[in-house]
Formats: C-alpha cells, structure tokens, sequence
C-alpha cells in the first residue's frame, strides 16, 4: 500500500565498515534522508546490567569527542565573525543553499579552511584592538580640541577677572568680609570636561566642599563626542579658579566621582592655547586618515568573510553531523572495523546500498562494506512519505501522536474532511472567496516567498499551512453558495420557487392598516404559495427565506440535522476504518469482538437516526398525503424524532398510523392523540425494538468478548506447554544485540523504555477491553453532540455577518444621501471590510479551523487510531542545514 495510506515498511539493518572508511560511507548516506542510525552506545536507565552486555558509554567518551570539539571551535571562530558582520552592517549574501550538493572538502582543504578562520579571528581581534585604542586617542584629542576652544572662550569673556572680584571679598561664618588676597599663593585653575545632565550636582558639590570659596563656570559642547563604548553623548567644558594644592586635591578627587575629565596641563596664554590647538588638530586629522584605513580594511576582511560564511557553516556543520553519527557505532579494535544498528525503509534499502558502495570506493577502501538486513521485535519507527501539499495535513494527523508502526493514516482522508468541516462553520461565499484568494497568492508566490526567508513567526505559520488554506476557502465557497450567504445576503440566480398567493387590495388594506399603526405578520402558507411545479431550489437554500421571519427557525432546523448526519457518518466511517487495522493485524478476535459490534451499536441507534431525518425530510410535507400507506393529516403530524428516538429506548407502546379509521368525519380525519408520537411506518415498534436488543446485546460482547477469548488462548497454551520439554537457549550475537530463543529483541525493547518483562494478564486486557467499551458506547452519544459545534458556529458566523453588514455598512454607509452619503459609503465600506477581515475572516476562521481539528483528534481519530508510535528520524544534510538556518 502507499506511504500515505500505510506507513513505509522499515528494515533494521546492520552496517559494518572499515575505520578508514567509515566517514566517507556515512557522508554519502547523509545525502538522501534514508537511514536512521540507532545509539548503541546510549545510557540505558536499567536496575542492573547482564553479564553479556557490553559496556556502556557516555558522551564525552565517545570515540570522535575531539573531532566534534574541533568543529565546535570552529563554528564558535564563525559566530565571532558573524557579529562583527553584523555590527559593521555588512550584509551577509543570500542563505545556506539546500540543495543536492552535498560533497564534502577534502582532508587537505578543511585543514586550510581551519587555519584560515584562526588567522581571521587574530586579524579581526587585533584590528579591533587597534581600532578601539585609536578611536580612545581620536575622542581625547577631540575633547581636548574642544576644551581649549571653550577655555579661550571663557577668558575672552573675562571670566578671570570676574573670579578675582568674586574672590576679593568673601564673607566668613559670620557674615564678615574676609580679603581673599590675604591668603597665600596665587590664583589658579583647572579646565575639564563632563556629561552634560551632571554638569548642575558638580557644581553644588564643589561650591559646598570649597565652603562658597568655589568658583565655577561651564559651557555646552555643541557636538556630541563619543564615549568608551563609542555611543553618542553631549558634554560640557568646565573651569574651576582654585589657590593651592589643598583646593587642586579636592577638584581631582571630585572630579573622579562624577566622572569628569581634568586638562591639568592647559597652556595659560592665548598664543600657547592657539598653537597647541594647531597641534591637536593637525593630529586629529592623521588619525581620521589612519582611520579609515582601518575601517576600509576591516570592511574588506569582513566582506569577504560574509561572502564565504554560508559555505564555511555548511561544510562545517555537514562534516560535525558525520561525526555525530560515527558516535553512535561500536568500534571493533583487533578487525579496525566499525559496526552500526540503523532503520532504513523497505523501497530505498538498495538505494542505501548503493551509497554505501560509493562511499567506499570515495575513499579508497580494499575491504567491501557489509549491510545485514536483521529480524527484530523492536516497533520499527514510522515513516509518512510526504510532499509539500500533503505535509501539512500529516502535521495536523502527527500534532495529535504520530501513527503506531503501519497503523492506518488518517491523513489523506483529512485532506478532504478537515476543510469540508471548516467549512460547514465557515460557510459564506464572500469570506471563502478572501480565504482562497490568499492562500492562492501564498502557493503561486511560493518560490519567491522562500527565497525571501521571511522570519516573521505569524506569516510563517500562514505560509506554511497555504495549501489547507487554499482548501478551505475552496470548501468554503461551496458551503456559501448551500447556504445561499454572501457577506450576511442571500443572492437569486435561479428565482425562487414560492409565490405571493394574495391579491392587490388583500395587499393593500394590510398598507393601510400598518400606516395606522398596526404590525402585521403575513404568512406565506406553503400549502398555496409553494410551486410544486416548479420544484425545489436547484441549489442551495432558496432565497426566499432571507425576508422570512422564520428564517432562524427553518436554518436552525436543517443545520442541526445536518451536523447530525455528517458527524455520523464521519464516526462511522472511522469504525470502518479500524476494520482495516485489524485486517492487517491478522486480529479476527478484534473484527468479532470489536468491529463488528461496534458497526452493529452505531447503526442501531445512529445511523437508523440518520435515515429517519433523510425520510422525514423526503416524505413529510404540510399538506395530506398517504405516506407508508397510513394517511398522513398534516405538518402538525410530522414525526419527532428527538421523542421517538427516546421512546424507542423506553419500549413505549404507541399508536399505528396519524388517525383513527379509513373514512373522514364531516370532512376532517379523526387524528390520534399527539400524532406526532404516533409510529409512522408499518412494523416501528417492533423494528426499534429488535434494533435495541442488538444494540444492548453489543456492549458485553464488546466487553467480555477479547477477555474471554484471550483466556482461552491463555489455557490452550498451557495445555501445549505441559507435553512439551521447556529448553531456553540463549545465543547472543556481539554485533547485531539479538536474542535467538531466549528473551528475544522485545526484551532489549523493553529495557531501552522502561517497560515490564511480562506480558499482559487476564486483569489487564480486561481492565483495558472495559475502559475502551465505555469510551466507545458514551463516546457515540457524547461524540454525536460534539457535532452540534458545527451548526452552532455557522449559526454564529450567519448572525455576525449579518449583524455587521446592517450595522455598520446599512446603517452608516447606505443610511445616507446626497455627497454625504458618497463620502460615508466610501469610508464606511473600508471599516466593513477591516472588520470582516478581522473578526470574520480571522477570529471566526481560527475558531473555526480549533473545532474541526478538535472534531479530528477526538471524535474521529478516537475510533480507529492509536497514535503510539514514533517518528522516524534520519540522517540528512538538508535536515541539519534547515536546522542551521
């Protein structure tokens, strides 16, 4: 069968090759995604070890430890690289390329590759070095530069003399004139530089450590300077009139705490400051050119490392997965040879063989390498062959557990369902038309969209799933023209079939009563309004019930019962559906005891519900008919089924036929009481009754028929077992790992996931036969209910569209005329169509998309699928360069 009905069937398989060998062969096998290799050498979590088991490693002990180190070392040199890339804004070209060349560089080129990103890194490490010391001496001397334009500044402003008059006479403590002058030593000062927010707390804290003796003043740099780590800060230029070393000592020690820069040595005439202004600048400018020598080189060392980076990191990373997976075979020292356990799937074992061979002759190997094929009772992994339409719908199957070892695939049946249940909630031909439209854009702009690599988590996920998309705005186009709603409007494109049965003054004496004030309700009786002639609707629903006031009654009806049948169905499809698990199981005990009393309780109650609605939908109408050869009055007689179905289960005694006699009375039949709950085909009662015995009859076979088989099964062993002699043999081979006879592969299994060494007892297979009976016969009813989601939610998704079409666009956009109105048309239809898109399209889509998968994983999976296996894994270049990007 195919891979996407079944799982592939897998081989385990031993692989021994020469050491030598050994890399070569594992690189050509990592260019198709054919092989997972299993670790031999893995920590089991076991209470106690055989005496015939080998000996168990961990990972650092592993044979290729220090060649996996070396690439390590290797792609940290390239991540170093990478960020100074990024930090000098220099564009890393394209992505890694995924495509079938996947060859490996030789021994000679990798080793030069290697030495090439440690000069790389010494050479980007000294240039930044370089570069920083360089930039620190362009910053001071850029400072410097502007604390003596400042300082001229200042004393051109005569800032000195207003210092000697200011310090002239200062008061004492109490408030005496003290002569500045009559201190000994000279008035001084010091010139510096701070951040510019921190310019006001230095002064306060300098006038109250001076004890008002301070004085201080200080100017804006008008271009930001750079600080230690080369952000942008704006400073201030200072100056402080100080005498002696006492006051020197304080401005330095405050200084340090506010970070400020002190320019001890500023020359004190104009014509010093003049020429060391001249020198300064003169270096400032040898070092912008010496910059940009050094930038230029940088840009050219990191260019060139940006252009190769993509091709470093795969070859890198292709050669450290190789390693990786010779870690995981078993060295055999005296024979050089080294052994591997691996799964490979049936159809591409040649394949795998072929690769082998051409790894080997790659390397020049003598020594032929050996792929065993091995039996086992280990559960195989499973492997779903998919494409890029078919991904994600097995995403959504495996969302829920991956499928048990060729267990039947729910997914090529979900690629249908799943939207055509989106779409029963989701119906309208508007809404499905933009969903289709954009999932079209995603697939015919697909190529150009991957190539984009677009990291943007939410468009990813809607790129991702564009097929699903496309599918359900396609269903959902159809669901609207059922329903007959496009935007919350029903449209006529085949005219109705329904008339007006009143003529003109009947019409228009109701006019006149309504324009008294009246309400009047006029009723359109289907028995004179309805075209028998003409038929039905040929689709959908007809467009006469959009201005019925029964509308919400008529849809309600017909939705609800739709939910029924399609949710029965879907449910019963799924126990068919598990009929061909157990064929393929060879399990005749689950058909007998399972299938087919699950198949046997579905159509007793359910399906047999099913059909009666198809009938009453077929059959019963509102004027006199004999239906099943019983006269049939009226609509007023129409079968309930909801009672009907409950009476059934009661056994309740009800009368045959909707009246009493053959023959009218005075023009009019002689109904039964409650004709509704009358049996309206020949036989019901005793056909219902007959269909609940076999459905109670159902459940105990279900529940004690696979205990009680399983028992004899039990005793017809131990029967055999006494006559025969019990001999266990174990014979253990080193290499393969496998039981003959003994405890088997199951055991190693077992251990490997903490499982029991016994087998089930007669207590659980009858616990768990229980469990699923009552999960089964609940399940039906609960299930059948749970299907109630899809009319409520198309109710609701009806009712809101409806509700914002007259809200919003009637009643803002239409409700108005004249060039007011044409400007509130134009606006309002704009604030209709975000909302449509943002609560309709959007919020109702995912709430929409949440219960069908719900309606997937519980109430159809739940009948035929298990879901306990695990997936298959291999080893593949692409995986690990998808993994890079």
């Amino acid at each position: 069968m195919g891979s996407l009905t079944r799982s592939e069937e897998m081989r385990f398989c031993q692989l021994i090759v020469e050491k030598d060998a050994a890399f070569n062969i594992v690189a050509e096998i990592g260019k198709q995604p054919y092989v997972q290799f299993k670790d031999k050498l893995r920590k089991r979590h076991v209470p106690f070890q055989k005496k015939n088991q080998k000996k168990l490693v961990n990972s650092f002990q592993r044979t290729f430890v220090k060649d996996i180190c070396r690439f390590d070392e290797m792609e940290r040199t390239l991540r170093f690289l990478e960020e100074q890339i990024q930090k000098d804004e220099i564009d890393i070209p394209g992505k890694i390329e995924a495509s079938e060349d996947y060859n490996i560089l030789p021994t000679s080129e990798l080793n030069q590759l290697e030495s090439t990103l440690v000069d790389l890194e010494k050479d980007v490490i000294n240039m930044k070095g370089s570069d920083f010391q360089l930039k620190s001496n362009y910053n001071d001397l850029l400072e410097w530069d502007a604390v003596l334009d400042k300082t001229d500044e200042f004393f051109q402003g005569g800032v000195d003399d207003q210092a000697q008059e200011e310090f002239e006479n200062i008061e004492d403590d109490a408030g005496e004139l003290v002569p500045f002058g009559t201190n000994e030593g000279p008035v001084n000062y010091i010139v510096g530089i701070i951040q510019r927010e921190r310019v006001s707390g230095f002064e306060r804290v300098l006038w109250r450590a001076f004890h008002h003796t301070a004085y201080v003043r200080s100017s804006d740099i008008e271009q930001p300077l750079e600080d230690a780590n080369g952000e942008k800060v704006h400073k201030s230029a200072f100056i402080v009139f100080l005498k002696g070393d006492r006051m020197r000592s304080i401005v330095e020690k405050v200084s340090d705490g506010f970070k400020a820069k002190l320019f001890k040595n500023c020359p004190k005439t104009f014509k010093e400051r003049q020429s060391a202004r001249n020198d300064v600048r003169t270096r400032i400018q040898d070092l912008q050119t010496v910059l940009g020598q050094t930038k230029e080189h940088r840009f050219r060392v990191l260019q060139a490392a940006a252009d190769n980076r993509n091709e470093w990191i795969k070859q890198i990373r292709m050669i450290k997965s190789v390693y990786h997976m010779l870690n995981l075979f078993t060295f055999d020292g005296p024979g050089r040879f080294f052994v591997g356990e691996c799964w490979i799937p049936l159809k591409h074992v040649e394949a795998v063989r072929q690769a082998i061979e051409i790894g080997a002759e790659k390397s020049g190997s003598s020594v032929k390498p050996v792929l065993n094929i091995l039996e086992t009772s280990v559960t195989p992994p499973t492997y779903n062959e998919t494409n890029k339409f078919t991904a994600v719908f097995q995403g959504i199957v495996d969302s829920y557990g991956i499928a048990t070892y060729r267990e039947l695939n729910p997914t090529p049946y979900t690629i249908i369902s799943f939207p055509f249940l989106f779409s029963c909630m989701f119906g309208d031909l508007g809404h499905g038309v933009i969903m289709f439209m954009a999932g079209l854009w995603f697939v015919l702009r697909e190529k150009n969209l991957i190539a984009r690599n677009i990291e943007n988590e939410i468009f990813t996920m809607f790129f991702g799933g564009r097929y699903i998309i496309l599918l359900m705005g396609l269903f959902s186009i159809y669901a609207g023209f059922v329903y007959n709603d496009l935007f919350g409007k029903s449209f006529n494109i085949f005219g109705t079939s329904w008339r007006n049965p009143y003529n003109m003054s009947e019409i228009e004496g109701w006019i006149s009563e309504t324009a008294e004030g009246k309400e009047m309700l006029v009723e359109l009786a289907p028995e004179k309004s309805y075209q028998h002639s003409m038929g039905p609707y040929p689709y959908g629903v007809d467009p006469i019930w959009n201005i019925a006031e029964n509308k919400l009654n008529f849809l309600n009806s017909m939705k609800m019962k739709l939910s029924v049948i399609f949710g029965i169905t879907q449910m019963t499809f799924g126990v068919i559906l598990s009929f061909f698990n157990f064929r393929h199981n060879h399990s005749k005990i689950d058909i007998f005891t399972v299938f087919i009393p699950q198949m046997l309780f579905m159509f007793s109650i359910f399906v047999y519900l099913c059909i009666q609605i198809i009938l009453k939908w077929l059959f019963f109408w509102t004027v006199e008919e004999t239906i099943f050869g019983q006269v049939y009055p009226g609509s007023h007689c129409a079968p309930s089924l909801l009672i009907g179905l409950i009476n059934m289960f009661m056994m309740k005694d009800r009368n045959p036929g909707f009246v009493n006699g053959t023959e009218k009375e005075n023009g009019f039949w002689k109904e039964v009481d409650r004709c509704y709950l009358s049996q309206w085909y020949p036989g019901q009662s005793s056909i219902e009754m007959v269909l609940v015995i076999i459905a109670v009859l159902c459940i105990p076979i279900m529940l004690f028929g696979k205990p009680i088989a399983f028992l004899l099964e039990q005793k017809k062993k131990a029967k055999e077992s006494q006559g025969n002699v019990s001999v266990e043999a174990n014979v253990v081979s080193d290499n393969s790992e496998i039981i003959i006879n003994g405890g088997s592969k199951q055991e190693e299994h077992k251990e490997e996931h903490g499982e029991d060494h016994h087998g089930e007892s007669f207590g659980d297979v009858m616990v768990h036969q229980s469990i699923h009976t009552i999960e089964y016969v609940l399940g039906c009813v609960s299930h059948t209910a749970s299907y109630l989601r899809l009319w409520a939610l198309s109710l609701a998704h009806a009712q809101l569209s409806e509700v914002l079409w007259h809200m919003v666009f009637v009643t803002f956009g239409l409700g108005n005329s004249g060039t007011l109105g044409s400007i509130a048309v134009f606006v309002f239809f704009f604030i209709f169509f975000g909302l449509t898109i943002s609560i309709l399209v959007l919020m109702e889509g995912l709430s929409a998309f949440l219960h069908a998968l719900r309606l997937h994983w519980v109430e159809f999976q739940s009948k035929f699928y298990l879901g306990l296996g695990y997936p298959f894994v291999p080893f593949s270049f692409k995986t690990v360069l998808e993994d890079v990007e």
